[in-house]
């Protein structure tokens, strides 16, 4: 199954609007959680997910609100509002014919990764694997020791506190983890080959653990 640009989720509470591109024989397939603020148009996770694809995974970029909810600034940080929608995503790809055989990771970025963690924690039998990027896991805190789902935590060497927020996640997280800090990079990892770095860490930890293939 391919996708393209502008296809609609259906989901019990809202319908949304969704990037999926989907390469044949792929090895599996990631949904993107964006930060508060920021979009599927984010120009960091879809630089992440043509790296993704590249390497034989499908994608799913997706808007976590309305048109009409993203106008609301308290909705942008409404965490189990994000988290419930990232659910019902997970869900309703792995319910798609094409898709339903495909192992499901999560990317998920600042906030979007607390959506992630608590997305894994609740749907342990779907999600294979989590990426976080500058993630806020301490808007997650409860989920964290109920998640089964391999997770690499990528923090900026320059993130100072949130590099403080991932260490102590990383020690509440009981199955297999990983923190990679990328040397000398901001929050939004805009330093020349930090976003590089990134994709390359993405690209081996889901190959990994969901795909059979080598990365």
């Amino acid at each position: 199954m391919t996708g393209g640009n502008d296809i609609v989720l259906r989901l019990p509470d809202a319908e949304l609007t969704a990037d999926l591109h989907v390469p044949d024989g792929a090895a599996g397939l990631v949904l993107f959680a964006h930060g508060s603020g920021s979009s599927r148009h984010s120009t960091r996770n879809r630089w992440v997910a043509e790296a993704l694809r590249k390497a034989g995974l499908g994608t799913l970029l997706f808007d976590l609100l309305t048109r009409h909810e993203d106008e609301v600034e308290d909705l942008r940080f409404d965490i189990p509002l994000l988290s419930e929608r990232l659910a019902a995503a997970t869900r309703w790809a792995h319910a798609q014919a094409g898709l339903e055989t495909l192992p499901i990771g999560l990317f998920g970025a600042s906030t979007g990764a607390a959506a992630a963690l608590n997305t894994a924690a609740v749907l342990p039998h779907l999600v294979k694997a989590v990426v976080s990027r500058g993630g806020r896991p301490d808007l997650a805190l409860a989920a964290l020791p109920l998640v089964q789902s391999p997770t690499l935590l990528i923090v900026g060497g320059a993130d100072g506190p949130v590099i403080d927020i991932n260490r102590a996640a990383l020690h509440a997280i009981r199955c297999a983890k990983e923190l990679a800090i990328v040397p000398a990079a901001t929050h939004l990892f805009e330093e020349p080959g930090a976003l590089e770095e990134v994709a390359r860490l993405a690209v081996d930890w889901f190959m990994q653990h969901l795909s059979h293939r080598p990365a």
